[in-house]
């Protein structure tokens, strides 16, 4: 599996929650605060422009969303 990304913003609940679903079902992941790498948003506009809210959890390409998420992380857990 490719590592995957998530781009946060501190004291953000949301990115919280991804982060302790991502632990809790041992996927790896790294993290990019958007505060300290504000060219990142142009990357993640380019993903797709209607992500507005943190975390955007990057897996590939192709797979991507904004939010909280636990459906994703439930089925990339079940992928690896």
């Amino acid at each position: 599996m490719n590592t995957i990304t998530v781009y946060s913003k501190p004291s953000c609940v949301q990115c919280n929650a991804t982060y302790r679903a991502l632990d809790a079902a041992d996927i790896s992941y790294e993290v990019v605060n958007l505060t300290e790498h504000p060219e990142m948003v142009e990357y993640i506009k380019d993903l797709d422009p209607t992500y507005m809210q943190a975390p955007v959890v990057v897996v590939d390409e192709h797979d991507h969303w904004s939010g909280f998420r636990p459906d994703n992380i439930d089925r990339i857990a079940r992928n690896a």
